[in-house]
């Protein structure tokens, strides 16, 4: 009798089913940052991301039992999880982001930007004056400016990317978080189809990987969208042409906070007159700078 059919023979409840894909988890190679950080909490989001159940649900109920279909589907994703490596937002479809859930396909990153924390506290005390025109560039699934739409509630947003496979994800969502009034998609490649726009707040995500950390990186995270994640050999190539251009695009109180993560040291070292203001992160996480207008300008007068 094979793994799985003694699986389904032998577990009957949720409870057996945590317990089981746990045991499993633990005796493998697998890498957790995509929503959890152990074995545990990973198998727990699968069970219950997997019959569409909250995390919060009754503990009494966990000793309910499951049909035969319900056991073939959580042992078909345990089997994926383990043996192609796919990060279990992908498996289950969905990923969460401040509270809020979010669907994503494998043309988007999975949501995890530390920028989150700055959301949250409004991006206080950078941010001068009400941002009424957002621009979420790199957007992906559409996380950071949906959420950055309902927490600036008069604002207006843009979310661009050069992909639009992720953009009809990004769409989706759009319409999930019932913001279609105000978040706009838009099909860009960096600033190409945003000409004549300004904006007093610019959120980026950008590609920054760089080719060492790529290569060496969990097979998770080769799982995901190469074109979001890599820019070059130091991972800078996307925001050196950024950062000559992003001035033009911010209104003159404007402010842009921008991801570089790892890339942080590469990134002062090509630039070593230019005042990063890098944000230290309540909730973890590194890389994350904000520049003004100002400087942003100074940049470019350096560069003429």
């Amino acid at each position: 009798m094979s793994n799985k059919q003694s699986a389904i023979r032998d577990l009957t409840t949720i409870k057996d089913f945590i317990r089981w894909t746990f045991s499993r988890f633990q005796r493998s190679d697998l890498f957790y940052g995509h929503g959890t950080d152990n074995p545990w909490d990973e198998a727990v989001h699968l069970v219950m991301g997997a019959l569409k159940l909250p995390l919060d649900f009754d503990r009494d109920m966990l000793d309910c039992a499951l049909t035969y279909n319900e056991k073939k589907h959580i042992l078909k994703l345990v089997q994926t999880r383990i043996t192609k490596r796919e990060p279990l937002p992908y498996l289950l479809g969905e990923a969460w982001f401040m509270g809020l859930p979010f669907k994503v396909t494998k043309d988007t990153l999975i949501p995890r930007s530390p920028i989150l924390s700055l959301l949250e506290s409004e991006f206080t005390p950078w941010l001068k004056n009400y941002p009424f025109h957002i621009l979420d560039m790199c957007t992906g699934s559409g996380c950071l400016g949906i959420a950055a739409a309902l927490v600036f509630e008069d604002a207006n947003v843009d979310i661009s990317d050069i992909s639009e496979a992720a953009l009809l994800v990004a769409n989706e969502n759009i319409a999930r978080h019932q913001v279609e009034d105000r978040v706009h998609a838009i099909h860009s490649d960096m600033f190409k189809s945003l000409t004549g726009k300004q904006y007093d707040l610019i959120i980026c995500n950008p590609p920054y990987v760089d080719a060492d950390d790529f290569q060496n990186a969990p097979a998770e995270f080769h799982n995901e969208p190469e074109l979001a994640l890599t820019s070059g050999e130091d991972g800078l190539n996307f925001t050196h042409e950024f950062l000559a251009q992003v001035a033009h695009y911010l209104q003159d109180d404007g402010i842009l906070v921008y991801e570089v993560g790892n890339t942080e040291v590469a990134l002062q070292a090509a630039y070593p007159n230019i005042p990063f203001m890098w944000v230290e992160l309540e909730q973890g996480g590194n890389g994350v700078f904000i520049l003004t207008k100002e400087q942003l300008s100074e940049l470019l007068q350096e560069q003429k």
